[in-house]
């Protein structure tokens, strides 16, 4: 087993609660699920055969190591494309024209074998066959950049492990899709690294590499400043409150100036947020509360020029279900509480693009244990508060509840038209929208339950409007006594 998956397992035995976001299935809403068998662990998107639609590779992992495409159709949908066996037990890619060509091509590390792995891309959606390339010990992740100032792609990987090499290395590009011998950095303080980010955290235009990490040891994230000839200088590390399985880096102030970090701690207490200094040091962790973070990216996922992140939630158990967590920033290095998405039965990992041609980003879960990947659509307009299920709790059976109410909110610039808006049998609605919704204007939804008989009822509110081609939902809950 992996350092990555032995931590995994660790975590899942000894964390057995931690307080998740609200949920709600308003604002992205779920359009496909696209099969791709062999317990998927992470996706990379880019634009494969160059039909202006984004694609989907898939990377899976044991029993047998593969790469499934996922061709986009252009509404968030996607279609199947060829498996290509690679490695043994592969966690991640990254997607990039190694030859500058305008063909995208793969870089696959695998976590089982010292190998990374390249598959120039034919530009029709389809790969060559995998190409090793040795490294110095077991890649756990990988990404690419220019490291050595050649001009050249360049593939960096995180080898994880300490019984090989616990090291940051950079292989160094020829341009051609080839790659030289492997450049080792040890990450300074770290046993085990487990994530990686690549960033310039010091503006002297040279990259470098946060990496986070420690297995069964305090938790935290190394900073790693690159020398611009594929090897790093250690800059100090940071505190973090569990183990870190994903590290990403973007301006989460609106000044622009220095790039930031997020870390998704899966064992809790959710997603860690560093701000940067501009000079390669970081202040402390701030921590956003989420439930069972094994992935974070960071992008504006609204529109509003402010970066947002989002989460993937591992779903351990029916009260701590699979999904996505959304935190909103406030574009002053702060973010909102996270609002959660339950989609999935394992979210191992989310990404984000424009999979709809809508110009708004949309999110990609990979479910690891539903053996899929799975769309969600970027509604952006339609805001339900609270989001959380209206629970009735206890009422008698032949009665009538009080009513709880929701508030609708459209952020949108234009007017919301609503087509209909229905209960489930048991619970009753009302509300004060009607047809429409100005821009900027806001509604009341109201909700009442009548049980005809014993029992827990669970429903929902489900609403018809233009905002979205799938009905908005509230979900109702109560007890008939």
């Amino acid at each position: 087993m992996t350092p990555k998956r032995m931590a995994r397992a660790a975590i899942l035995l000894a964390a057995l609660a931690t307080a998740c976001g609200s949920r709600a299935l308003a604002q992205f809403e779920t359009r496909a699920s696209v099969p791709t068998t062999n317990r998927p662990q992470s996706v990379v998107t880019g634009d494969f055969n160059r039909d202006g639609n984004l694609d989907v590779a898939a990377v899976m992992n044991l029993p047998f190591g593969s790469v499934k495409i996922l061709l986009g159709n252009g509404d968030g949908t996607f279609r199947s494309g060829q498996t290509y066996a690679v490695g043994v037990a592969p966690f991640f890619a990254a997607a990039a024209s190694l030859r500058q060509n305008g063909v995208l091509d793969l870089v696959v590390g695998d976590s089982l074998s010292q190998n990374v792995y390249v598959m120039l891309g034919n530009g029709d959606g389809t790969f060559q066959t995998p190409t090793a390339f040795p490294t110095n010990g077991r890649p756990v992740e990988v990404s690419v950049g220019k490291f050595t100032g050649s001009g050249n792609l360049d593939i960096i990987d995180l080898t994880g492990n300490a019984a090989d090499c616990n090291c940051v290395e950079v292989l160094p590009g020829n341009g051609d899709g080839t790659f030289r011998a492997a450049i080792d950095t040890p990450v300074p303080y770290n046993i085990d690294g487990f994530a990686m980010a690549v960033g310039d955290f010091n503006d002297d235009g040279k990259p470098d590499v946060a990496v986070g990490g420690g297995f069964f040891s305090t938790n935290q994230v190394d900073i790693l400043l690159g020398n611009g000839d594929g090897t790093f200088t250690a800059n100090g590390y940071y505190l973090l409150a569990s183990t870190p399985q994903s590290v990403a880096a973007a301006h989460f102030t609106s000044n622009k100036k220095n790039l930031d970090l997020a870390v998704a701690n899966e064992a809790g207490p959710g997603v860690a947020v560093l701000l940067g200094n501009g000079d390669g040091t970081f202040q402390q962790a701030v921590y956003y509360d989420t439930n069972f973070p094994t992935w974070v990216l960071a992008t504006d996922l609204n529109g509003d020029g402010k970066i947002d992140l989002a989460a993937s939630n591992f779903g351990l158990s029916a009260q701590d279900p699979s999904g996505v967590t959304v935190f909103r920033g406030n574009g002053d290095g702060t973010f909102k509480p996270g609002v959660f998405y339950l989609v999935g039965v394992q979210g191992n990992y989310v990404v984000a693009g424009d999979f709809n041609g809508d110009r708004k980003p949309d999110l990609v879960l990979v479910d690891g244990l539903g053996d899929a990947a799975i769309t969600l659509l970027n509604t952006g307009v339609v805001v339900l508060s609270p989001p959380t299920p209206l629970n009735f709790k206890s009422q008698a059976v032949g009665t009538t509840s009080s009513p709880l109410t929701v508030k609708l909110a459209n952020t949108g610039t234009t007017t919301l038209r609503i087509a209909s808006m229905k209960a489930s049998a048991e619970f009753a609605v009302t509300s004060t929208c009607g047809s429409s919704v100005a821009a900027g204007g806001k509604c009341t939804i109201s909700a009442t339950f009548s049980p005809t008989q014993k029992g827990a009822e669970q429903g929902t509110i489900t609403i018809i409007d233009s905002a979205s081609t799938k009905p908005q939902v509230i979900e109702l809950l109560g007890t008939g006594t």
